[in-house]
C-alpha cells in the first residue's frame, strides 16, 4: 500500500490534533491512504494526554501571559511542551494491519525510524521502551499512540532546540521556583539535535523523511478536501472547546 507523505508545516494546537483525527477517520473508512506528516506548532503550545488534569500538568496563566495555547490529545502519555522554532512533530496513521499488535513492538518501528534518521546525522541513539529515544541516555524523542477503528495513530517529538526555562514556566512539573540546579538536571536527562551538533532543521527533515519512507512505496501529497473540512470542525468543536480541554 502507497504511503502519503506530507511535508512539514506549522499549524495551531487545534488544527494539529484535528487534522490527525481527520486523517485517521478518513483512512478507518479507506478514502485516505497511510499518512506520514511532519509539523510544528503555531503559535507554541502544551499538549496533555487524554487521561491528564488539566489543572495538575498545566500553569495556564502562564501560558496566557505567554500567548501558548493548551490542547488536549486523543493519545495518552504526558504533558509537552511544544516550541515553534525549537520541534519537529511527526505523525503516522495507517490500518491496523500494517504495525505489530504488541504496543511496545509498534513504538519500537516507529522510533526506530527516529533512530534511523539520527543516524543519518551522525548522532547515535536508542529506543528505550515505551516510547522514548535516547541520545547519551538523555531523551531527544517521546511519543504516544491510539488504536481505534482499525486504525493506528502514533504522534511524537523529536526536540531540535528547547529552552528549560519557558518549558518549567508553563507546566507544573515543579511547585520549587525555577532555579539552576533545575535547569541543569534537565539537561542532563534531555537533549537536542542542536545541542548535540550544529545541524539546520531542514537537514533534519530530510533525514525524516528518508528515514521514515526507506523501503516503503510512497509519494509525497496534501490533506484532501474533506480532510480539510472536517479537521477545521473538530478544531472548534473539540480542541478549541474549553469542555474538552478541562474534561479531567
Amino acid at each position: 500500500m502507497r504511503w502519503r507523505v506530507i511535508p512539514f508545516r506549522h499549524w495551531p494546537a487545534a488544527m494539529n490534533m484535528a487534522l490527525d483525527e481527520a486523517i485517521s477517520e478518513a483512512v478507518g473508512r479507506e478514502e485516505s491512504p497511510p499518512t506520514m506528516r511532519f509539523y510544528g506548532w503555531e503559535p507554541s503550545a502544551v499538549s496533555i494526554g487524554c487521561f491528564q488534569g488539566l489543572e495538575e500538568e498545566v500553569d495556564l496563566e502562564r501560558c496566557r501571559e505567554r500567548g501558548i495555547d493548551v490542547v488536549r490529545r486523543r493519545t495518552g502519555a504526558g504533558a509537552v511542551f511544544h516550541d515553534k522554532e525549537g520541534e519537529i512533530t511527526y505523525s503516522v496513521v495507517c490500518p491496523m494491519s500494517m504495525m505489530e499488535e504488541d504496543i511496545t513492538a509498534s513504538y519500537r518501528t516507529v522510533c526506530g525510524w527516529i533512530i534511523e534518521a539520527l543516524d543519518m546525522l551522525g548522532l547515535k541513539a536508542e529506543f528505550q521502551p515505551i516510547n522514548d529515544v535516547l541520545i547519551n541516555g538523555r531523551k531527544v524523542s517521546g511519543s504516544a499512540q491510539t488504536r481505534r477503528g482499525g486504525v493506528f495513530l502514533q504522534h511524537g517529538t523529536l526536540l531540535f532546540d528547547l529552552d528549560p526555562e519557558i518549558m518549567f514556566s508553563v507546566l507544573r512539573v515543579s511547585k520549587e521556583k525555577i532555579s539552576d540546579k533545575m535547569i541543569e538536571l534537565f539537561h542532563e536527562r534531555v537533549t537536542s539535535i542542536l545541542r548535540e551538533r550544529p545541524i539546520d532543521k531542514e537537514t533534519v527533515l530530510e533525514a525524516m523523511t528518508a528515514a521514515f519512507t526507506k523501503e516503503k512505496d510512497w509519494e509525497y501529497g496534501d490533506f484532501s478536501a474533506a480532510e480539510l473540512m472536517r479537521a477545521e470542525v473538530l478544531a472548534i468543536e473539540r480542541y478549541s472547546d474549553d469542555q474538552w480541554t478541562r474534561s479531567r
